[in-house]
């Protein structure tokens, strides 16, 4: 029997969490291994020496080591027959997501981790506003034309996001609830309540490789 493919990931890490739903929603088999981040495996490390997760190592040795590249295969792997892929490929999917690994993830980082950037207090709120403005106001305006990013059904965009406006929506939540933005808040609720973010967020013992529950 083949070996499975193996998942180095870290259940808060928002890159991880897109890559062990798409493996989930491709309905594909794997063992995830839980790290811990002070105490990175040397397979990782060797694997994948920049040490950062999603990491996939699949059954024939080779390595994938972005999350995009794990969704991408996921679903390829799979067929991808109800389309999450390739609804993904639309201009405005790209552009939002292009969106979501750039500026926004660089205004998260700033708004969410002050202190490792060493921003003011007036820098963190000029980050937060600006996060908002990249993302989530095109985001909402696209949401608002159909309930998912793939029209009236997910698609892979969808998840790839999710976990970053989840991450962003939780440092001020009162402010998040109070934006004018319905189809936002509704997408992003549907999702915090969807099986598949459920099952995606399991808790696995750390430092072990495990089958990861389909």
């Amino acid at each position: 029997m083949d070996t499975l493919p193996l998942l180095y990931t870290y259940r808060r890490c928002p890159y991880a969490m897109r890559a062990r739903m798409a493996l989930l929603q491709a309905g594909v088999a794997f063992d995830a291994f839980e790290i811990v981040l002070r105490d990175k495996p040397a397979e990782l490390m060797t694997l994948s020496p920049k040490g950062t997760v999603p990491v996939l190592r699949l059954h024939d040795g080779s390595v994938l080591e972005q999350s995009l590249d794990i969704m991408r295969w996921a679903f390829a792997t799979n067929g991808d027959d109800d389309g999450w892929w390739a609804r993904a490929q639309s201009d405005e999917n790209l552009a939002l997501l292009a969106a979501c690994d750039g500026p926004f993830k660089q205004h998260l980082d700033r708004t969410k981790y002050p202190e490792r950037f060493g921003e003011s207090a007036e820098a963190k709120a000029l980050h937060h506003a600006q996060a908002a403005e990249v993302l989530l106001r095109p985001l909402d305006r696209q949401l608002q034309r159909a309930g998912q990013l793939g029209g009236a059904t997910p698609c892979a965009t969808d998840i790839a996001i999710f976990p970053f406006v989840r991450q962003f929506a939780a440092v001020q939540p009162v402010w998040f609830e109070a934006l004018a933005m319905p189809a936002l808040q509704g997408w992003l609720g549907g999702w915090l309540s969807d099986g598949l973010f459920t099952r995606a967020m399991c808790k696995l013992e750390a430092n072990r490789a495990v089958a990861f529950p389909a």
